[in-house]
């Protein structure tokens, strides 16, 4: 009875994943999707568009600057000028345009441009890290989907075997052939093969929306294989590649770059600034012309000079603080290649041992396949126990699993790779 009244609840449970709303997606769908909707994706994207923008005005600050105003007044009383004590007229305007150019600030606009644009070089740098990083994240993501579906398939088929092995029993045992411990012990074997089976089922529901998450879809999405299994990468000439043209290498580099601008920005504040300007006014008592300034009155040229003596040591301490924040970038650009020179070694190991391990598993698979099938007509044939029989299924699920694991450990491993050196291998 207790066996029965689980039977529904079972049933359920393993009807349960195939009710969700689901999206079948392939690995280059999977990654377009991600990069359009990863937030770290569009951060990156924002930090670009603010560097540039930066970098515009750097640029921008060597033009001009430009500043008009212009007011009217009617007045429905007179007045009087407290100076002459003659009558003001009631409508009076005012127009003033003008105009303003630092000259010589220092070369401050110069090592700001240079600063800007490192900074530029380096948001760029880091979109094209963060694109590989959101797709070894995708990869990983739907190549997990994939092995939790082969696992699926794998706790199956271990299913179908403990129910023929329990059938076998029972055969067996109605004959007299077999005890009813045998009977006993397929029961239990097939419980658990149920519950493996579940676990598996769950485990790939999960997969599958954690892939959803990542690709911005609502609900869950299944993993599509490519028919083709990539072959070990060419690494002739990867490592030099890596080292020079690396995504965060290139970041770090760009980062250095603007890091010295900025100590060459701070000694820009011992030199003195020549600034230029021009203004011209135009006033009348009657209603305003346009152009205001068409009839000017007044003009001014400005020249200034300005030029800081001592201020405190407040310069002083800028270029320590620029000094040792560039001191830092320079390490941390050196300490990048270290760390891709040392990620690349183990991740290449990591290519080469997955990829031998295939070849191992399978021929695991291989022979774990001919020892059940052994152990299955000698139980059949009452020469072999059912111990047997069932240790030749176990061994046969465990090296299907490692074959799951070994094949997406490898492709996994060369998503690694490719996420460190910035392009397909």
């Amino acid at each position: 009875m207790r066996r029965g009244a689980l039977a529904p609840l079972l049933c359920a449970a393993l009807a349960a994943p195939a009710a969700a709303q689901q999206v079948d997606v392939t690995l280059a769908d999977a990654i377009q999707r991600a990069l359009a909707a990863q937030p770290a994706m569009v951060s990156s994207l924002g930090e670009v568009r603010n560097a540039n923008a930066t970098k515009r005005g750097a640029w921008g600050a060597f033009l001009p600057s430009l500043s008009m105003s212009a007011s009217a007044l009617n007045s429905s009383s007179g007045r009087i000028d407290p100076s002459t004590g003659l009558p003001l007229p009631a409508n009076s305007y005012t127009g003033t345009l003008s105009a303003s150019l630092n000259l010589f600030d220092g070369f401050n606009r110069i090592f700001n441009v240079k600063a800007s644009s490192a900074a530029s070089d380096a948001a760029a740098a880091g979109l094209v890290n963060q694109r590989y990083q959101t797709t070894l994240a995708t990869q990983q993501s739907f190549f997990t989907a994939l092995a939790n579906e082969a696992l699926v398939r794998v706790a199956q088929a271990n299913f179908d075997r403990s129910k023929e092995a329990l059938q076998i029993a029972v055969n067996r045992f109605q004959a007299g052939a077999a005890t009813r411990s045998d009977t006993l012990t397929a029961v239990v074997d097939l419980g658990n093969a149920r519950l493996a089976l579940l676990q598996a089922q769950a485990n790939l529901a999960t997969a599958q929306g954690n892939l959803a998450r990542q690709i911005g879809v609502n609900g869950s999405a299944r993993a599509v294989a490519d028919s083709t299994f990539p072959p070990l990468p060419d690494t002739a000439g990867l490592r030099a590649a890596a080292l020079a043209k690396a995504p965060i290498v290139t970041q770090a580099d760009a980062q250095a770059r603007a890091a010295s601008a900025d100590v060459w920005n701070a000694r820009s504040q011992y030199w003195p600034s020549f600034t230029v300007g021009y203004s011209t006014t135009s006033t009348g008592t009657n209603s305003p012309q346009l152009p205001i300034l068409s009839s000017p009155e007044a003009h001014a040229w400005r020249f200034a000079l300005t030029w800081t003596l001592f201020d405190g040591l407040q310069r002083e301490r800028s270029q320590v603080s620029a000094s040792a924040a560039r001191d830092l970038a320079n390490a941390q650009a050196a300490d990048a290649r270290r760390q891709v020179d040392a990620q690349l070694t183990q991740y290449l190991a990591g290519v080469f041992t997955a990829y031998a391990q295939i070849g191992i598993s399978d021929a695991n698979v291989d022979a774990a396949a001919e020892a059940l099938r052994v152990q299955q007509e000698r139980y059949r044939l009452g020469a072999g126990t059912l111990l047997d029989l069932l240790t030749a299924e176990s061994d046969m699920t465990q090296a299907q699993v490692l074959q799951v694991q070994a094949r997406y450990n490898y492709v996994t491993a060369r998503a690694q790779v490719e996420a460190l050196v910035g392009r397909a291998l």
